[in-house]
């Protein structure tokens, strides 16, 4: 199926070297039909120019479609219906270019990583530090838990989750330093 639809003439259109007597009309542009045929003849071979220029086969339909679709609303001004394939081939090439262009444009304003970034390994290696970190919580008893997410995680003073908690400053210190202890045996273990 053909992209473009027939749409009716303004007036009709004069066939070269056929005269009608008295009422002559000139030559109105490429019809519909002519491009009709024009797509079904050469659509891939026009799709074969723009892959040669282009790397992917969906840009390349793209720029293909785009060029009809720029012929069939110019198709007025290209007065010889034999020029129609070349004026095709001509926006096939400059719409490949513009392609390309926009591509150059894109990649040079993709973010470059910083120097000091981490790398995907360091992140996957931080990401199974994190995990085994969490499953080593949650095998602490719960006041030691709770000690150190507040102390460490929501970064509290002593006395800040002494009140939180409602337990004694004393209290607080013992069950940090025995949570610390335990967490480092569980990560030394899971090493």
């Amino acid at each position: 199926m053909p992209v473009i639809a027939p749409m009716p003439a303004a007036r009709p259109a004069r066939i070269p070297g056929q005269r009608d007597g008295a009422d002559e009309t000139t030559a109105v542009g490429t019809t519909v039909d002519h491009l009709t045929e024009t797509y079904r003849a050469h659509y891939r071979s026009l799709l074969g120019l723009a892959a040669l220029l282009l790397d992917d086969t969906a840009s390349c339909e793209d720029v293909v479609q785009e060029a009809f679709i720029r012929v069939h609303s110019a198709r007025k001004r290209v007065r010889d219906p034999e020029k129609t394939l070349a004026y095709l081939r001509q926006t096939v090439v400059n719409l490949s270019r513009s392609a390309l262009r926009r591509r150059i444009l894109g990649l040079k304003l993709l973010s470059k990583p910083m120097p000091d970034m981490a790398s995907a390994e360091e992140g996957a290696y931080d990401q199974l530090e994190r995990d085994s970190l969490i499953k080593a919580m949650k095998g602490l008893q719960r006041r030691q838990r709770e000690v150190l997410v507040l102390r460490y995680f929501a970064d509290m003073t002593e006395a800040q989750v002494a009140e939180t908690l409602g337990i004694s400053l004393g209290s607080v210190k013992a069950y940090g330093s025995r949570g610390i202890a335990a967490l480092r045996v569980a990560m030394e273990a899971s090493a």
